[in-house]
């Protein structure tokens, strides 16, 4: 059917794929590249290079592109993005604290206009034209963007698009109304969900103009697709206005790319990278979504994105010995730089850890250094602070020459917090290297630190491992461990049970210690690993979970083939509410149109919804979308009858791009 160009930014790489959509093996070529994060274009441009040489194919044959990518979601995390203004139209004062839209907020301009609608859809009071023409004069040049919210706009959406039209006309600003995001009643969180997608329209639309020069440039004229939180694909143009709708874009990519790879429709899916494992559910060949929407940097939204979680556990996560009797190990959730890779990078450090293997006493900083990060070392940095930096300048150092004093140790970690210092330390990564389950790095890096963890002493004074080899197959069981507990957590929850795996009976299930009793808890449903070192780690924990585990050869690219091979779905509704003046109102974008009876105003929803679905499925660049319809009552019992109090038409219209249908 054509060739399709997969990319997903990922914390640690950038994948590329090519994708022969309709070939029996459709996975022609895939190519990794280091995530740039200062500018992400740059690892994908990286990563496209490298597919394109590697596949030997001609730029114009490529029919579609389509990006995942992690931007919104960090931004959100890291509180990054632009200045925006809320226009709350129709709220109280004391609405304006609710659902987080204070913290979302975060000093930016709130403007309360008088305005807003009732629950069946009749203006309250006159829009106050007045206040947004004194709104439009002091936000011109003070934000990037405005964010409009009214009062019941899902019942009657003419109060916000009468101020969209002003504003957009008055700053010449992007703006976002609440009503395009979501039909749901809640104006808090549905002005949350606003406030923070017009934050986003810079960050996002700047990544797609970037992605689009890099294809350029490179011959490639095919139309662009980002991933949804959703796992579904939409156009660069739909994904510009509605940004907030791409976080948690990766890990549904990687949902989709996981159905694609294995053929499973029902199964759990973890993906472990570096610094984290994403954890998540497919059912009937899609993912899990959430129930209550998207929470990100601990915003809870409206937008329809996957049931994940992520948990900080990873092939980095640095391997620590907690100072009890048994010396038991951490993991995580702090990330590391793996020795063996640090060594890599830096030979001359293994006579470093030569050296410290060379004492006959262990010492606390064994196996350990920093590194400078080369991130750009803000003004306002103390002095004692840059001081420990400026020694980082010429190079790596052991923490042992590198810390003089106690105050040295705060120092490490504010500038570790602070991105501008990465601790090097001994990682799972480094245990799958040393036992010869993982290559490509320095490998006697890995056996020494592991020596140097193995010989520090527990609570009774004895070593903690018997060799290097013994500490590694620890760490691993470990991980094993961890990551089992953190899967039974997320299934428990999806079971509607209390998502607790520390209970002493499951932990002891999931561990290999010999007992009389037979303990089990596990999974109903496959496994399937995804990420580079998935082989290295999830056929250990399936097996703990008593599961079947499903590792596709191309796990470590499963994003961007996600990224690709996904279909664009959008879903649309219309609410039907009983009329004050009698009969049945059916909400669509103006002013509620009255039915006479309920199967009437329900065929007009239906209606409404499949049309609405359909030019939004097609705006977001399907080519021949299928559409679903279903409509959904509530009603209560009044005096032993039962009384109508609400229907919702719901519309789901789905299709592959139309860009790579052709």
């Amino acid at each position: 059917m054509g060739l399709l160009l997969g990319l997903d930014t990922g914390g640690t790489y950038t994948d590329a794929v090519l994708f022969e959509e309709g070939a029996v093996e459709p996975v022609r070529q895939t190519a990794k590249a280091l995530t740039t994060h200062q500018d992400l274009s740059c690892g994908l441009a990286a990563a496209i290079d490298a597919v394109l040489a590697d596949g030997d194919v001609d730029p114009v044959t490529i029919a579609l592109v389509s990006l995942s990518t992690t931007l919104a979601t960090n931004a959100l995390v890291e509180g990054r993005g632009g200045r925006a203004a809320l226009v709350f139209i129709g709220f109280e004062e004391a609405d304006a604290t609710r659902g987080g839209l204070a913290e979302a907020l975060a000093g930016d301009p709130l403007i309360h206009v008088p305005g807003g609608h009732s629950p069946s859809g009749q203006p309250c009071v006159p829009l106050g034209l007045a206040e947004l023409e004194d709104a439009a004069k002091t936000l011109k040049g003070q934000v990037e963007g405005i964010a409009i919210v009214s009062a019941f706009a899902s019942r009657n959406t003419a109060h916000e698009e009468e101020a969209a039209r002003l504003l957009r006309a008055a700053t010449g600003l992007p703006v976002t109304c609440g009503h395009e995001l979501s039909a749901r009643l809640g104006g808090p969180k549905r002005a949350v969900t606003t406030l923070l997608n017009a934050r986003l329209i810079g960050l996002i639309s700047g990544l797609i103009s970037a992605t689009e020069s890099a294809l350029a440039a490179r011959g490639i004229t095919a139309p662009l697709m980002l991933v949804r939180g959703d796992g579904a694909l939409v156009s660069a143009a739909f994904a510009r206005q509605r940004p907030i709708e791409t976080i948690l874009s990766g890990p549904a990519a990687s949902l989709v790319g996981a159905a694609v790879l294995t053929g499973a429709q029902d199964a759990v899916v973890a993906d472990i990278g570096g610094t984290t494992t994403d954890i998540a559910i497919l059912q009937g060949g899609r993912p899990r979504l959430s129930p209550d929407g998207a929470e990100v940097g601990g915003f809870r939204t409206m937008v329809e994105a996957v049931d994940m979680r992520a948990v900080g556990l990873g092939g980095d996560s640095r391997v620590r010995l907690d100072p009890t009797l048994e010396a038991s190990l951490t993991l995580g959730p702090d990330r590391a730089l793996p020795l063996s890779l640090l060594v890599s990078e830096h030979p001359h450090l293994l006579t470093v850890l030569e050296a410290e293997a060379a004492r006959p006493l262990p010492s606390e900083f064994d196996a350990s250094f920093a590194r400078a990060t080369g991130h750009t070392v803000p003004g306002s940095l103390p002095a004692s602070e840059t001081s420990l930096l400026s020694r980082l300048a010429a190079g790596p150092l052991p923490l042992s020459v590198l810390l003089v004093n106690r105050t040295d140790r705060a120092h490490l970690r504010r500038l570790a917090s602070r991105g501008l210092i990465r601790i090097a330390a001994f990682t799972p990564s480094d245990a799958a290297h040393l036992l010869g389950l993982q290559s490509g790095w320095n490998s006697e890096a890995a056996r020494l630190g592991a020596f140097l963890m193995a010989r520090q002493r527990d609570g009774r004074g004895q070593p903690v491992a018997a060799s290097p080899e013994a500490f590694a197959r620890r760490v691993l069981a470990r991980l094993e461990e961890f990551s089992a507990e953190a899967i039974l957590a997320v299934t428990l929850r999806a079971d509607g049970l209390p998502p607790d795996p520390t209970h002493p009976f499951i932990r002891a299930g999931l561990t290999d210690s010999p007992r009389i009793t037979r303990l089990t808890a596990g999974l109903t449903l496959p496994l399937i690993g995804l990420g580079a070192a998935a082989p290295t780690y999830y056929p250990g924990i399936a097996r703990r979970l008593g599961s079947e585990a499903l590792i596709p050869r191309e796990a470590g690219v499963a994003n961007a083939i996600g990224a690709v091979a996904g279909r664009i779905s959008i879903r649309r509704s219309v609410h039907v509410s009983t009329s004050p003046d009698g009969g049945f109102a059916v909400h669509t974008r103006s002013t509620p149109t009255i039915y006479p009876d309920l199967p009437a105003a329900t065929q007009a929803a239906l209606q409404a919804s499949e049309a609405a679905a359909r030019a939004a499925a097609i705006e977001a660049g399907a080519d021949t979308p299928e559409v679903t319809v279903s409509f959904h009552e509530t009603r209560a019992t009044v005096e032993g009858r039962p009384v109508f109090i609400e229907g919702e038409a719901r519309a789901e219209a789905a299709g592959r791009p139309r860009h790579a249908a052709r």
